[in-house]
């Protein structure tokens, strides 16, 4: 890392009427960074990026991109940065190659760089041997490393990768980051990721954590997870409701359920549950002990995990998207 900006945010707001999808966040990404938006689907962070891409136009705020201006010099950022959208874009009639020359046309690249740059993007994804191939045949994984090339084809300085594994399984998921860790060894360029896996997540050198279309609070993963300290015990019992109250009255402790199991934080959790299984006067069917994760620094900056997030605010995510379609 230079030390300098590839991206500075400063009160960056976006309403689509009375919703408001980003709410006045401050960001700096060094160059060289590989950075994160980790949060729930409907949280601001695709918003956020389509404004940093000059795609959508903030309500307020300002940005700039590899030195400048998202508002007044889009041109100019457009040149600079290469970008994944979470829905694919590829054409699936064309080849791996015509896809890839298309996008380099656009961008009004010279047609011997161009033809040496497929060359280079190709074997860079590893889809040199099927160029030719119509990308209708292609699997996810080999769609989205084609649409990740496509991106890289004109030498950007700020890679966007917006939920470059949705829809795909875990093995492909881990795949594709293989990839994109192979490609920051080779590349000297920075990258700008969304997700709401948490693993994924860990990839980033820093992570902002979005939620409601605030940054929460932004670090390093491992300082995040440092900054929560507690284990987090969960257990199943044949009556969650009283198994609540009785940890308040007994041990003190405050516990809510979370993914179906009743979730409580305490130091030492291995040591913990002998005593709970003692002192609860409550059949315990299942209990597990984890160590703090992303999901614990996203509950105890919000009060719930991702996936409660996403169950609750699915309405509010729908509004947000029809009303970015007015």
């Amino acid at each position: 890392m230079t030390g300098r900006h590839a991206v500075h945010v400063r009160g960056l707001e976006k309403a689509y009427g009375d919703v408001r999808a980003v709410k006045g966040i401050d960001l700096d990404v060094a160059e060289g960074e590989m950075f994160g938006f980790l949060g729930p689907n409907g949280a601001g962070k695709t918003t956020a990026i389509k404004i940093l891409c000059t795609i959508a136009d903030a309500t307020a705020g300002s940005a700039t991109v590899a030195g400048h201006d998202v508002q007044t010099q889009r041109a100019d950022v457009r040149r600079r940065i290469g970008v994944v959208f979470q829905e694919p874009t590829v054409d699936t009639y064309l080849t791996a190659e015509q896809n890839l020359r298309f996008h380099g046309e656009l961008y009004g690249m010279p047609r011997r760089l161009l033809a040496e740059r497929i060359d280079e993007v190709l074997e860079m994804v590893g889809l040199a041997d099927r160029r030719h191939t119509e990308v209708l045949k292609f699997s996810g994984g080999m769609k989205r490393r084609l649409e990740i090339g496509r991106g890289l084809l004109h030498a950007p300085e700020v890679l966007f990768l917006d939920e470059p594994t949705i829809g795909l399984d875990p093995q492909t998921r881990a795949s594709i980051w293989t990839y994109i860790a192979e490609l920051r060894r080779r590349q000297d360029i920075t990258i700008f990721v969304t997700t709401h896996y948490m693993d994924e997540a860990e990839h980033c050198d820093r992570i902002a954590i979005m939620n409601d279309g605030e940054i929460v609070v932004a670090d390093t993963p491992e300082a995040l997870k440092n900054r929560v300290g507690a284990d987090r015990v969960s257990i199943r019992t044949s009556d969650d409701a009283v198994a609540i109250e009785r940890l308040r009255e007994r041990f003190g402790l405050d516990a809510a359920v979370h993914d179906g199991m009743v979730t409580v934080k305490v130091p030492g959790g291995a040591q913990f549950v002998p005593r709970l299984f003692a002192e609860l006067g409550l059949a315990i069917e299942t209990v597990t002990v984890t160590r703090p994760s992303l999901d614990d620094v996203f509950m105890a900056y919000t009060g719930r995990t991702i996936a409660d997030t996403e169950q609750a605010g699915g309405a509010s995510a729908m509004l947000r998207a029809m009303a970015a379609r007015r």
